[in-house]
């Protein structure tokens, strides 16, 4: 039960998005350039961080809907399965496992991320505009898991929703929402 009378139907952060339209703007904007635009990390890496930092945060809603993100661009949803359980085993390269190690020390707490852990992830082959989006995104999306959970947003099991978010998120990114109509609680 959300903390606040939020529009009814909408799941995670579509609920306070729509509820505050003139904050959802910047913050999507914010989340499609992070996760979508053209850049030198895949969107299914950029994916897989975000998943990853909620996962640790425990935000179901944000794991599970970039989770199938992250699934729809690598075609691959064990992957997003093994990186939230243990990165370091996943098959993944090298220098996202590094990046990984970053975003979950910004999860913690971002001075935690030592000259060592950048070291590390430049000698997997990251460059310095990858190490700082990495950073951007593990904190903007410790900002969005609290959004979702500080408001006790409505956060459904229902796998077949989070697979159509993710396949929208995949293809359209964040400009627009990818909950079309209210969703019942069946």
């Amino acid at each position: 039960m959300p903390h606040i009378e939020l529009p009814e139907g909408l799941p995670g952060i579509s609920a306070g998005l729509t509820y505050r339209p003139e904050t959802a703007k910047p913050l999507r904007e914010l989340a499609h350039v992070l996760l979508h635009e053209p850049g030198t990390l895949t969107p299914g890496e950029r994916e897989l961080i975000a998943t990853y930092v909620s996962s640790r945060n425990d935000c179901y809603f944000c794991q599970t809907s970039h989770g199938a993100a992250a699934a729809c661009h690598l075609g691959d949803a064990s992957v997003v399965e093994q990186v939230k359980t243990d990165y370091r085993s996943a098959p993944v390269s090298p220098k996202l496992k590094a990046l990984l190690a970053i975003a979950g020390k910004v999860q913690q707490d971002g001075k935690l991320v030592t000259t060592a852990d950048v070291e590390a992830a430049r000698a997997h082959g990251a460059t310095d505009l990858e190490i700082h989006d990495t950073v951007l995104i593990a904190a903007a999306f410790c900002m969005f898991n609290r959004y979702v959970d500080g408001l006790g947003t409505w956060q459904p099991r229902n796998p077949e929703m989070y697979a159509q978010m993710g396949q929208h998120l995949a293809e359209e990114g964040y400009l627009a929402s990818s909950i079309r109509q209210p969703v019942s609680a069946t």
